[in-house]
């Protein structure tokens, strides 16, 4: 039970470390581009987090330097507080390297296709009386 109490509050605290790196980018991003019509904020950040991703999964793999904690805290927490599409990402990018070519399109497609749909859900449901 004590273990996962610490394992909660590794991916908590990194989660909400996450969260206000992924605000304050957001916030510079958009103070330096106000009149944007496009989301650089959101890709920036989703970018940066699929680089933080990349770069910790390969010394992870490659090295094997950080403790199940840590992974725990930088992976999970941090980079899942930051960007959970820097996951998605690399999910994919593992089911490539793994030569699973129908694995990572259907899972692409079907995370964006019905990414937009279950929005489009939850937008009617809540507009409608």
């Amino acid at each position: 039970m004590r273990t996962i109490v610490i394992n909660a509050v590794l991916v908590g605290v990194g989660g909400f470390a996450g969260v206000i790196f992924r605000y304050s980018l957001g916030w510079i991003i958009h103070r330096k581009a106000p009149e944007a019509t496009f989301p650089y904020g959101t890709l920036v950040v989703n970018l940066i987090g699929c680089l933080f991703i990349g770069v910790i999964a390969g010394l992870i793999e490659s090295r094997n330097l950080f403790s199940p904690e840590l992974r725990r805290f930088a992976l999970i927490g941090l980079l899942g507080g930051f960007t959970t599409y820097s996951t998605f990402a690399y999910e994919t990018f593992s089911m490539i390297l793994n030569a699973e070519y129908l694995r990572a399109f259907s899972n692409v497609s079907i995370h964006v296709v019905l990414g937009i749909i279950f929005v489009w859900a939850g937008y009617s449901i809540s507009i409608s009386r």
